[in-house]
């Protein structure tokens, strides 16, 4: 079974997957946080550092692009022809609110009639491979019945499926009964998404979907870096490789980022993930937390690696 690495705004950048892929590589595909197609295609920084070749090197890398309008996707798609992608990915996922009070993301979902116009559009104009991560629908997974029959109008590279509605954002059990449903009405090939976690995780929907052919995972890896080679019958995570991992991520940030608040708000942003790898954390990650320095923020990493009470076990994450 092929496992992906999902797009998390913010997180999962080039830096975060350079590091990934540098120490521990397993996806079969990493999927880049969503750029939002513009009508000037003029891109931010961030975006622009996110689709370089060099930064996304060995890597089979699938930008994700955020619209709703048909003629600013194609615009991007032909730019992004020019970094030398294959594939692109429609976000019909993002819960966001700032998102979805603009039709976009999961609130696209709300119009199947209009996606059914811009699906149309789109594989009329573009010649490269579409990918689609969706949602269930907004309020209700009874929507979905409609959506499929949408997206099985359309030769998609994949179906990529978050059984939750956008109005459970990340909370609430993904809906099982309804993946199975669209699995079996699918003419596309799916993906399943959500709440993997651990190998027991990805064990239990192996074994509820046997043909599946895809998984992707995204918080579990932000929690577990090693995740996809556990996945795959690998070793657990080990503490020397996690500092090494981490040292990866911090010292590029600090190449990349300008100014210690910028860079620390980026690795705080991953210890709300990562923390729980160890236990009794607590005032270690307060330390981590109040830190305004990097030179603090390195002394309290370090006591933190250091401590005796705050022993190191990835199987802290699913007691």
């Amino acid at each position: 079974m092929k496992i992906y690495l999902a797009p998390l705004e913010g997180i999962t950048n080039y830096v975060y997957r350079k590091a990934l892929f540098s120490c521990f590589d397993g996806f079969d595909k990493y999927f880049i946080p969503f750029i939002r197609a513009k009508q000037n295609l003029n891109l931010s920084g961030r975006e622009k550092k996110d689709l370089l070749p060099e930064n996304n090197k060995g890597m089979y890398a699938v930008p994700q692009i955020l619209t709703r309008k048909a003629e600013d996707f194609i615009r991007t798609v032909e730019l992004l022809k020019g970094y030398g992608y294959r594939e692109v990915n429609l976000n019909l996922g993002c819960p966001s609110k700032t998102v979805v009070t603009k039709g976009c993301g999961a609130g696209f979902l709300e119009d199947p009639g209009e996606l059914e116009r811009f699906l149309d559009t789109v594989f009329e104009k573009c010649d490269m491979k579409i990918s689609v991560k969706t949602r269930l629908g907004m309020e209700n997974a009874s929507e979905f019945s409609e959506l499929m029959k949408v997206y099985n109008k359309f030769p998609l590279e994949e179906l990529i499926i978050h059984p939750r509605v956008q109005k459970d954002f990340y909370k609430n059990t993904p809906n099982l009964s309804a993946f199975a449903e669209a699995f079996v009405q699918s003419r596309n090939p799916v993906c399943y998404n959500g709440d993997i976690f651990c190998v027991e995780d990805y064990r239990r929907i192996r074994e509820k979907f046997p043909e599946l052919g895809a998984v992707m995972t995204g918080r579990g890896v932000l929690a577990d870096p090693a995740l996809a080679r556990e996945l795959r019958g690998g070793e657990k995570l080990t503490k020397s490789e996690f500092r090494k991992f981490h040292d990866l991520v911090y010292h590029t940030y600090r190449e990349e980022v300008s100014g210690d608040r910028n860079v620390l708000f980026k690795m705080k942003e991953l210890w709300f993930y990562m923390a729980p790898l160890f236990s009794d954390n607590k005032k270690y990650l307060k330390k981590i937390k109040k830190s305004e320095k990097c030179v603090v923020y390195e002394s309290a990493v370090m006591e933190l690696f250091g401590s005796e009470s705050a022993v190191f076990d990835p199987e802290n994450l699913i007691r």
